[in-house]
């Protein structure tokens, strides 16, 4: 699909054999021609922390799905948490984890008074657990993937758009490899 659409460009669609896709599109995109590469999308369903959602839901390019706080009782469903890169057991992660068992209590207890999901969930916190589902082309990812796994990137963001950028590399190498390159370039430099 990517090679018939770029070709179109240049009228060399007569080129097309079973086995030109690959060295045609990995020289578009060698040559920064990636427009081509955006009348291909990929949807992605991402388990994470709502502040890495945030993160996520920058890019504008992207159409996403998630996890409402608003409909969703979590006094029936229980609260998930995402624990945060703090060592566990440490004196941070002890205050962190009687906060969240605390938020729990407050959060049904607002439910059982009567409050809705809608009006409880003002003191959910950022590390709750949310389920997004994210549709983006190619060559948006490759944007969120050069950003989100930066060494300058938030580690937990970082650590989810590597697992991604790792699954998209083994998949779809041709779009990928140079990405997946530049990433540990940069990481080890």
């Amino acid at each position: 699909k990517i090679e018939l659409c770029g070709r179109t460009a240049y009228k060399s669609e007569e080129k097309i054999t079973p086995s030109s896709a690959e060295k045609f599109v990995k020289s578009i995109i060698s040559r920064g021609h990636e427009s081509v590469i955006e009348h291909v999308n990929i949807t992605v369903k991402f388990i994470t922390d709502r502040g890495v959602s945030h993160e996520l839901v920058r890019h504008r390019l992207v159409s996403y799905t998630q996890e409402s706080t608003r409909y969703v009782n979590y006094s029936k469903h229980g609260m998930t948490v995402i624990e945060p890169l703090i060592a566990e057991g440490s004196f941070e992660y002890i205050l962190w984890l009687n906060r969240m068992r605390q938020v729990e209590q407050d959060y049904n207890e607002l439910i059982k008074s009567g409050a809705k999901p809608e009006e409880a969930r003002c003191i959910l916190p950022n590390c709750l657990k949310t389920e997004i589902v994210t549709t983006a082309n190619l060559r948006e990812w490759r944007h969120i993937l050069k950003l989100r796994t930066s060494k300058e990137a938030h580690p937990q963001i970082r650590e989810l758009m590597l697992g991604l950028l790792r699954e998209f590399k083994e998949k779809l190498p041709i779009i990928f490899d140079d990405v997946h390159e530049n990433c540990y370039i940069q990481t080890k430099g």
